[in-house]
């Protein structure tokens, strides 16, 4: 055989995109080929395949090689194609054939591995996003997955994934012996669901005080609400915003792996919990930082934030564009990074949580006894247009923290199992009810699930006329009204609920 076909797949973003192998070995001096848009990895395949094929104890053929990675038009980048390079130029060599002589079927495997000089197979760190995207497309096709053949650490990451066959090896000659029969790779086992542990999470009642912004924090939690903080210097806006992901319920088996393979996208070690993420950038990294891109596209902070809290400490001291782009994943609960060599979707259905002070000096409003406040009215205005009204405008709880008074004779407040058990209870009435929270109902969704009687309605409508609210604050505020409900355990929603959502809104607590 001169020609050998195998198949391996290249990621764009959470997405496996599958991608042909084709070996050629023809007449002619010895060369070495690779063409299909191969990235610098890719390119440098040639020779750590030939020192693997080598140290194998194969013979590196003399012919003129070429090797194709179809679709031509898909950039790849990723050293996980020398195992499969590796394989095809064996089989088009003929060194590898089964126990009568043909040539083994190997269109059932999909290969994905980096070879060191020395023929083992080194892991790569994105097999959990592979195995998802590989078991995600065959169930959307109708057909079982494809069984995977990858490094050992990478397959027993993979095996993670519910109703994939993923086979370990650590050299190039224990996936030759298996495919012509000789030997037999061992089937990778998971643990059984994804760890307990993460990051300790510290209790909400540490904080003193603050009843206002721990029963908004609750609300949060519940409905997966967007949350804004305002108040001067050390009223406790960092101290709540760190104890949210205490209040949350844990992920589900599926929301987990997800979490996990975009987080393994940058830390290959990052082993899958139940604890959701809590992610913290500081005011000055950059837009691609906070929502994907680079030379290689990477997901950024939104993303790594997927099904848990993102958190950004003194929002007005941000890059402007970079907030601006945290408005449509904010609706649309996902990221497209378009670049040159192409586009890129990631997962983003974060819950926004943000703290700023009222000023640029932190004391503007402050009461007598504490620093007085410099700066002119002039300042404090361009300070708080740095953050746009369409954001603003996208966060559905907006709280203003003042000084605690008697901060030292308040005792500590509810612990947060307390409040994550309310919390639970109110998400699961909403899942049981219209399969998703509140934070998503939209349309038709909320005029089922949270309809509006009339003298609920007349409060709306004198909103609308006072503060010219739009369509979208009117949406957002009933469906805080409906959390506020379900907290409640209320079966529909009452006056009272959507007058409290309105004491959320910024026009507000601006008056």
């Amino acid at each position: 055989m001169s020609l050998a076909v195998l198949s391996s797949c290249t990621l764009r973003g959470l997405q496996a995109v599958a991608v042909q192998v084709e070996v050629h070995i023809g007449r002619g001096l010895p060369a070495f080929s690779l063409v299909g848009s191969p990235g610098v990895e890719v390119r440098e395949s040639r020779e750590r395949v030939r020192a693997a094929i080598l140290n194998s104890g194969y013979a590196f053929p003399d012919g003129r090689i070429t090797v194709n990675l179809a679709p031509a038009e898909l950039p790849k980048a990723s050293g996980h194609f020398d195992l499969p390079i590796a394989l095809g130029v064996l089989l088009a060599s003929g060194q590898v054939a089964t126990a009568d002589g043909h040539a083994p079927i190997v269109h059932h495997y999909l290969l994905c591995g980096e070879l060191s000089l020395t023929g083992s197979i080194v892991a790569t760190g994105s097999a959990l996003a592979i195995g998802l995207s590989v078991v995600r497309g065959a169930q959307q096709a109708g057909h079982a997955p494809v069984q995977l053949i990858l490094a050992r650490r990478d397959a027993q990451v993979a095996a993670q994934v519910p109703g994939l066959v993923v086979f370990e090896a650590d050299t190039l000659a224990q996936v030759v012996c298996h495919l012509s029969g000789r030997g037999a790779l061992q089937r990778a086992i998971a643990s059984a669901e994804p760890a307990q542990g993460g990051a300790a999470v510290p209790c909400l009642s540490e904080v003193r005080g603050q009843l206002a912004a721990r029963q908004a924090l609750e609300v949060a939690a519940a409905g997966a609400h967007g949350l804004l903080m305002s108040g001067t210097p050390g009223v406790g806006k960092s101290m709540l915003a760190q104890r949210l992901p205490g209040l949350l319920p844990p992920l589900t088996a599926e929301q987990a792996l997800e979490v996990a393979a975009l987080h393994g996208l940058l830390d290959p070690g990052h082993a899958p919990t139940v604890q959701a993420p809590f992610r913290a950038p500081h005011h000055g990294a950059s837009m691609a930082a906070l929502v994907g891109g680079g030379l290689r596209i990477r997901p950024g902070e939104i993303s790594l934030a997927h099904q848990g809290v993102l958190f950004l400490d003194e929002l007005p001291e941000f890059d402007r564009r970079a907030l601006e782009a945290l408005r449509e994943p904010l609706e649309t609960g996902q990221i497209t990074v378009a670049r040159a060599s192409g586009t890129c979707h990631f997962p983003a259905r974060f819950q926004l949580v943000a703290a700023m002070n009222p000023c640029p000096c932190g004391w503007y409003g402050c009461p007598e006894g504490k620093p007085a406040c410099r700066c002119t009215d002039e300042q404090v205005r361009r300070y708080r247009s740095r953050v746009s009204g369409p954001l603003l405008d996208r966060i559905d709880l907006h709280v203003r923290l003042a000084p605690e008074r008697a901060w030292s004779e308040a005792g500590p407040g509810e612990t947060s199992a307390a409040v994550r058990a309310r919390v639970c209870a109110a998400r699961a009435r909403q899942w049981a009810r219209q399969a998703c929270l509140n934070s998503q109902l939209q349309g038709a969704a909320l005029e089922m699930h949270a309809p509006l009687d009339a003298e609920s309605r007349a409060l709306l409508q004198q909103a609308e006329k006072a503060w010219s609210w739009s369509a979208r604050s009117l949406q957002r505020t009933r469906r805080v009204a409906r959390t506020l409900a379900d907290l409640e355990r209320a079966p529909r929603v009452e006056s009272r609920h959507v007058a409290q959502a309105m004491q959320y809104r910024p026009e507000s607590i601006c008056r």
